[in-house]
């Protein structure tokens, strides 16, 4: 009765051991998968940023100089868009709190949910 008592035990022991290294080998995964979704996002995001970026700067030398030579002054074209720049400061200056944060709250919220849909969809 006694030997069938230490090899329960063992075998407790080894199949606690063995879950164990199951359970570290998954948290290892799961932190690799996180990990690298989280660096995919960012570069993703990032390189469409930068690309938004690009344009909207190539846009506005566009801009600057056809108006520079709609009204025949560099002057006079880059300063149209200057004021259009400062007129765009303005509006969002006193429409951040009632419209822009709370859009852009909205929109963080929004793209975690479906992260977090996508990722339950996933493991169904």
């Amino acid at each position: 009765m006694q030997e069938n008592k230490e090899k329960n035990i063992e075998d407790i022991i080894s199949d606690a051991k063995g879950y164990l290294d199951n359970r570290i080998e998954y948290t290892k995964l799961y932190m690799v998968e996180k990990v690298s979704r989280t660096f995919a996002d960012l570069v993703t995001t990032t390189t469409v940023i930068i690309c938004f970026v690009l344009a909207f700067l190539f846009g506005t030398i566009t801009l600057a100089l056809f108006l520079s030579d709609v009204l025949g002054s560099y002057t006079r074209g880059f300063g149209c868009v200057s004021l259009i720049y400062i007129l765009l400061a303005v509006i969002v200056y006193f429409t951040k709190d009632k419209y822009i944060e709370k859009a852009i709250i909205n929109f963080s919220i929004r793209k975690f949910f479906t992260k977090l849909a996508d990722k339950d969809d996933e493991e169904k």
